[in-house]
C-alpha cells in the first residue's frame, strides 16, 4: 500500500509537470521528431575512440529514445539514454545548452522519452557518450517505471504489463525479436522447398479438422452462425484437389480449453500439405525446418532448452511406439502381447486401466506415462494403435496400427503427421461417426463437412500432411518454460483488485488495524458446529482438506490470517449434507454462522465459492475467496482420482495423471470441469500450473490429515 501512495504522488508531480510545460508553451507530445543514428550504430563507428578523446565536432547526430536513468551533479546531467539497439549517456552541461533547455533538461524525469543531438565522445571513464548541444521532450510518461520489474516473479502483472516488461527487462524483448527471425525462417525455408503460402478462412461455417471446443462468433449479415477456426486441414486439403501440390498456412488457431504452460485457446501453427508425398517426406521436411529456424538464430545443431541438452544432428531417430516402450519396459511389447500380460505391466508401474482397453490402447497409455518424458533428443514416434488414432489412415500392412507419426522433443510434442485420408467413402463414414459422438455430448467432436466430401470425390492425391506448433517451436529455440514467455500479450481476465478483505464497521469488526481478521468462532467451536451438521466421514474429510488446503495457501498470501483461512476452508460445505440444495447452497450456511455468533465477513468469504450457481451470492473478489474456488472442485477430482490408484497415495499422483481424468468427463462426472478452469482463471495460473500447485499443496499436508 505505502509503494502505491507513493506512486500515486509520484503521478500527480509528473501531472504537474506536465500542465506546467503546456503553460509555458511547450508540447510535451509533439508530432514530430528527427532521428539521425541509433545507439548500436555509433557504437560500432566509435569502436576505436580512446577514453576522453573526442568525436569530430562536426559530426551531430539525433538520437531519440526513453530516459532510463538520471543523475545530476551541479551544472551537469548524466542522462542514460534507451533506443531499440541499445543504451549510451548523455553529457549534459548548462553551458551547451543554454538557460531554456537546461531547464527543461532538469525538469526530465526517468522513463520520459526525449530526443537529443551532439557529438560522440568518450568519458576518462571509457564510456562512449554524446556531448549533448540540445534536447527535446517527445513523451512525458506520468506513471513512473517499477523499480521491481526485473526479475518479477508475478508473472500476471509482467503479461498484462508488457509494455513495461519490454522496457525493464531486455531479454523479454529479445525473445520477441528471436521469435520474429523464427516466424520469417519458416516461410523462407517452405517456399524455397516449393510450398504455396496461403489463406485460409478463420471464420468458419462447419467445424472440422481436429477434436476441439470452438470459439462461436454470429455473422450478422448472413444471419448465420460460425466458428473460429480450429485447425486448417481441410480447407488446405481442398487445395490439393484443386491441383496446388504443395501447399502450407502459418496463422492462428483457436481453441476455447484450458491454458497450461503449453496451451493456450489461441495459438500459431503451420499445416502443410504435400501431394504425391508420404511420411518420410514429411519427416524431411521437419528436421530441414528445425535447422532452419536454429540458424535463423545464430544456433547449431546443439542446443539447450531449460537444462537439457538437445542435438539436432540429422538424421532423427524415428522408432514405433511399441519399440520405444520395449526399451523402457526392458522386455518386448507390442500391439500382440496379451492383453493380460500389458495389465499386469500397467500394475506393476501403478498405472490406472480400465477393462474396455485392447492391447493398442494399453500399449498408448504405457508409452504416455513411462516414455514419452524420456524423449529428450527429436524423436519421430510412429505406428500408432488406430485406437488412440481413430481418424488417421491405417497402415498397410497392419491395420491395427496408422500411418502416423508425432516429433516429440524434451518429452513434449512438436509436430503430428499422417498419410491423408483420400478415400470418400471412408471419410463420410468417419464423419458420420464424429456426428453420431457430438449427439452423444462430445462437444470437441467434428461435424460433418458435405463440402469436404464432395471435394474428396472429385479427387486428392495420396499426400502426406503435418502440422507444427509454432509457439512450442519458439519456446524450445528461445529456451522458455511456458507458452505465455513467447505471446506478446496473453489472454488473461479482466483485471481486478486482489487486496486483502477489508475491514468492516464497528459492528462486525472483522479486521483490526493491522489487517489481522477476526473469525468470531475458534477452529474448536466451527469444527463442533461442523460435527454438528455433517455426519458422513466423507464430508468431513473434505471439509478437513480443504482446511489444510486454505492454511498453506494463506501461509504464502497472506500469513497474518492463516486462522481465518483454515475455517473458511472448515466451513465451506457446511449446509451440504442436510440442505443439498444447490441453489440454496451457503445461504443456511450464513444463518448457522450467525447464529453461531461469527462474523458476517466469514459468511461472505464462503459464499463466494457457490456464485457460479447462485448469481445472487458475492463472487470472488479477493485472494482467500479465489483460492477457494480453485481448490474446492479440483480437490475432488485429485481425491477422486488417487483413489483409483494402487497406492491410494497423493504423493506419487502427478500433474500428467490428473490432467487425464480432468480430459476425461465420464471420470468423476459430478466435478464441474468449468469451474476447475475459472478457479485458474480467478488465480491468474495456467490449468496445468494450478493442476502442480494443488497436488503439491495436497502432499503437503498429507500427513496432516492420516
Amino acid at each position: 500500500m505505502a509503494e502505491e501512495i507513493q506512486t500515486n504522488d509520484e503521478r500527480a508531480m509528473r501531472r504537474a509537470k506536465r500542465q506546467a510545460l503546456l503553460d509555458a508553451g511547450i508540447d510535451p507530445y509533439p508530432i514530430a521528431s528527427t532521428v539521425t543514428a541509433h545507439v548500436d550504430e555509433l557504437v560500432d563507428a566509435y569502436a576505436a575512440l580512446e577514453p576522453g578523446e573526442m568525436g569530430p565536432e562536426d559530426a551531430v547526430y539525433h538520437l531519440a529514445g526513453r530516459i532510463r536513468a538520471y543523475r545530476g551533479h551541479g551544472k551537469l546531467l548524466f542522462v542514460d539514454l534507451q533506443d531499440h539497439t541499445g543504451q549510451i549517456q548523455l553529457f549534459c552541461r548548462v553551458n551547451n545548452l543554454g538557460d531554456d533547455m537546461w531547464d527543461l533538461a532538469k525538469s526530465l524525469d526517468v522513463g520520459d522519452i526525449i530526443e537529443a543531438w551532439g557529438a560522440v565522445t568518450r568519458t576518462k571513464r571509457g564510456e562512449l557518450s554524446i556531448m549533448v548541444q540540445g534536447v527535446r521532450l517527445l513523451a512525458k510518461s506520468l506513471r513512473p517505471l517499477p523499480e521491481k520489474f526485473h526479475g518479477l516473479s508475478d508473472r500476471e502483472m509482467r503479461y498484462r504489463q508488457r509494455y513495461v516488461d519490454l522496457i525493464m527487462n531486455p531479454e523479454v524483448k529479445d525473445t520477441f525479436v528471436k521469435r520474429s527471425r523464427i516466424i520469417s525462417a519458416i516461410r523462407r525455408y517452405m517456399e524455397a522447398q516449393g510450398y504455396l503460402e496461403v489463406e485460409t478462412p478463420i471464420l468458419q461455417e462447419t467445424l472440422g479438422g481436429a477434436n476441439a471446443r470452438p470459439f462461436t462468433t454470429h455473422f450478422n449479415v448472413l444471419d448465420q452462425d460460425c466458428y473460429l477456426r480450429i485447425a486448417t486441414e481441410l480447407h488446405l486439403k481442398r487445395c490439393l484437389v484443386g491441383g496446388m501440390e504443395r501447399v502450407f498456412e502459418l496463422g492462428r488457431q483457436f481453441r476455447n480449453e484450458g491454458m497450461d504452460l503449453t496451451h493456450n485457446p489461441e495459438f500459431t501453427s503451420m499445416e502443410a500439405y504435400c501431394a504425391y508425398s508420404d511420411l518420410q517426406g514429411m519427416k524431411e521436411l521437419t528436421e530441414g525446418l528445425f535447422h532452419a529456424c536454429a540458424a535463423a538464430l545464430g544456433k547449431g545443431d546443439k542446443i539447450i532448452y531449460q537444462g537439457q541438452k538437445v542435438n539436432l544432428t540429422s538424421p532423427w531417430r524415428s522408432a514405433p511406439m511399441h519399440e520405444l516402450v520395449s526399451e523402457v519396459l526392458g522386455e518386448e511389447v507390442s500391439i500382440d502381447t496379451p492383453v493380460e500380460h500389458l495389465r499386469e505391466l500397467m500394475d506393476a508401474h501403478e498405472l490406472e486401466w480400465d477393462a474396455s482397453w485392447g492391447a493398442g490402447k494399453l500399449v498408448f497409455e504405457l508409452y504416455d506415462e513411462l516414455v514419452e518424458k524420456t524423449l529428450v533428443n527429436p524423436t519421430f514416434v510412429c505406428d500408432y494403435p488406430v485406437e488412440v488414432s481413430p481418424l488417421a489412415k491405417r497402415k498397410a500392412d497392419d491395420p491395427r496400427l496408422t500411418d502416423r507419426f508425432e516429433l516429440v522433443v524434451c518429452g513434449k510434442e512438436y509436430a503430428n503427421a499422417f498419410s491423408e485420408l483420400n478415400d470418400p467413402v471412408d471419410q463420410e463414414d468417419r464423419f458420420a461417426a464424429q456426428v453420431a459422438a457430438k449427439a452423444a455430448g462430445d462437444d470437441e467432436a467434428m461435424e460433418y463437412d458435405y463440402d469436404y466430401v464432395r471435394a474428396l470425390e472429385y479427387g486428392m492425391p495420396p499426400a502426406g500432411g503435418i502440422g507444427y506448433g509454432v509457439d512450442r517451436m519458439i519456446m524450445l529455440f528461445c529456451d522458455q518454460p511456458a507458452i505465455r514467455d513467447v505471446l506478446l500479450f496473453p489472454h488473461l481476465r479482466p483485471e481486478r483488485r486482489q487486496d486483502a478483505p477489508k475491514a468492516n464497521d464497528e459492528a462486525g469488526n472483522a479486521a483490526d488495524a493491522s489487517g489481522k481478521l477476526d473469525a468470531g468462532i475458534t477452529r474448536d467451536e466451527a469444527f463442533e458446529l461442523l460435527r454438528k451438521y455433517n455426519k458422513d466421514d466423507f464430508h468431513i474429510r473434505h471439509a478437513q482438506t480443504l482446511e489444510g488446503l486454505m492454511r498453506y495457501y494463506a501461509q504464502q498470501y497472506d500469513p497474518e490470517n492463516v486462522e481465518f483461512w483454515g475455517i473458511v476452508g472448515l466451513l465451506h460445505d457446511l449446509d451440504w449434507e442436510e440442505w443439498p440444495d444447490p441453489e440454496q447452497h451457503t445461504i443456511k450456511t450464513a444463518e448457522l454462522l450467525a447464529e453461531a455468533g461469527a462474523n458476517p465477513e466469514l459468511a461472505r468469504a464462503i459464499q463466494t465459492h457457490a456464485s457460479f450457481i447462485n448469481d445472487e451470492l458475492p463472487a470472488p473478489e479477493h485472494k482467500m475467496e479465489c483460492v477457494l474456488w480453485a481448490c474446492d472442485e479440483l480437490s475432488g477430482l485429485i481425491q477422486a482420482a488417487v483413489l483409483m490408484r494402487p497406492s491410494k497415495s497423493v504423493m506419487d499422483f502427478s500433474v500428467k495423471s490428473l490432467r487425464k481424468k480432468y480430459k476425461d468427463k465420464r471420470f468423476a462426472a459430478g466435478c464441474d470441469r468449468a469451474q476447475i478452469a475459472k478457479g485458474a482463471e480467478l488465480n491468474n495460473m495456467e490449468l496445468g500450473e494450478l493442476f502442480a500447485s494443488v497436488i503439491e499443496a495436497m502432499k503437503a499436508i498429507d500427513a496432516d490429515l492420516q
